[in-house]
């Protein structure tokens, strides 16, 4: 099952499954979504039930106690949706991390996987980079460390703001992406097998690795470098990765065509140091090899918040030159050094020479 937690997590996890929880702190984006569940998160103002988080993670958080109990029992084997820069997800996630943090032991089978959607931080609001770089530093290494979560994939704004995309299209994009991957043990049992072996047990377990995953697909060209390859394919709606620790792929190889390239695939990760989970199935609908690939890396987040600032940095600095430009500006004042001591002298009934004197010592006049 999956679960959606404030505005942007809810509808992609609505657009994966049709039948996904969704919760936030308006009742009115709720209403929005068919979803097979709603949650309303009852979070109380001055004015009564609040109609959104504005940006603010502390609203989050107070949402978070108010549903503890009922999504603490959803998460279990779960995949939750959010995004780490409003107020809604990147509070209720960041609790829900920390809870995560604190458990002494979590099985395998019952590790959640994250998949989580950063700003685009040269072009999204200054505050959901500021959300974001907090939830990164705190909530999401710690829970890491604690080695409590499952895969955690880091998705990005960034080719929605670079391609002008609408966001109900993206998002789409961004899913369909994602259910490419989740199709591998679908494929793996479905498919004739030719080599190696990935059922659901296997690809489960992977996913309950306490990792950043970073996955892609794409033609495989078997006279070709397969490292070239995958640099030149990397997911364009996932955050770059970093070395890997551990793989997962599976090549789909068309009728009657030879099966070696994945002993290429095998040699290229060996190099790497790892061990990839693997599997070589036919596919009648294929012409060309089309190889799933996916790498697990640890990139600590203390480097992910360093990117963030860097970026943050530059964008408040770009503001302020623009604030700066936009003055009117103040005229050029020539002023004549001898002519003011002159002036000064006369005012005070100082010797001028002897400040005249001074001055020229200076290399002021």
């Amino acid at each position: 099952m999956t679960i959606g937690i404030g505005g942007a997590g809810s509808k992609l996890a609505v657009a994966l499954d049709p039948e996904s929880t969704i919760i936030n702190v308006s009742e009115t984006e709720l209403n929005k979504l068919n979803a097979g569940k709603r949650i309303l998160a009852v979070v109380h103002a001055a004015g009564g039930q609040l109609r959104g988080s504005r940006k603010n993670p502390q609203i989050g958080r107070d949402a978070f106690l108010a549903i503890k109990r009922e999504i603490l029992h959803l998460l279990p084997g779960d995949m939750v949706f959010s995004s780490t820069g409003g107020g809604t997800g990147n509070g209720i996630t960041a609790s829900i991390l920390e809870e995560l943090t604190f458990v002494d032991n979590v099985d395998t089978g019952a590790r959640t996987t994250f998949a989580l959607v950063l700003p685009y931080a040269r072009l999204e609001p200054v505050e959901f980079v500021t959300n974001t770089v907090d939830f990164l530093r705190q909530p999401l290494s710690d829970a890491i460390d604690s080695g409590n979560t499952g895969n955690i994939f880091l998705f990005t704004n960034r080719l929605k703001f670079e391609s002008r995309l609408p966001e109900a299209e993206y998002n789409g994009m961004l899913v369909d992406s994602l259910r490419a991957f989740l199709a591998v043990p679908h494929k793996g049992e479905g498919m004739r097998l030719l080599d190696g072996h990935i059922d659901f047990e296997d690809f489960n377990l992977y996913l309950a690795r306490p990792y950043f995953n970073h996955f892609t697909y794409f033609d495989l060209d078997p006279s070709q470098d397969i490292g070239k390859q995958f640099s030149k394919n990397l997911n364009p709606y996932l955050l770059p990765p970093d070395n890997p620790i551990e793989a997962l792929f599976l090549l789909e190889v068309p009728p009657k065509a030879d099966i070696s390239p994945f002993y290429d695939i095998l040699d290229y990760f060996a190099a790497n140091s790892v061990s990839p989970v693997y599997g070589v199935v036919e596919n009648p609908e294929l012409e060309t090899y089309f190889l799933t690939m996916s790498v697990l890396y640890s990139r600590k987040p203390d480097e992910l918040v360093e990117d963030f600032n860097r970026v943050s940095q530059e964008h408040t600095q770009a503001k302020v030159r623009k604030s700066l430009e936009q003055h009117v500006s103040l005229p050029k004042l020539e002023v004549n050094l001898e002519t003011e001591v002159k002036r000064a002298a006369k005012q005070k009934g100082a010797e001028e020479r002897e400040i005249l004197a001074i001055l020229k010592r200076l290399g002021k006049i």
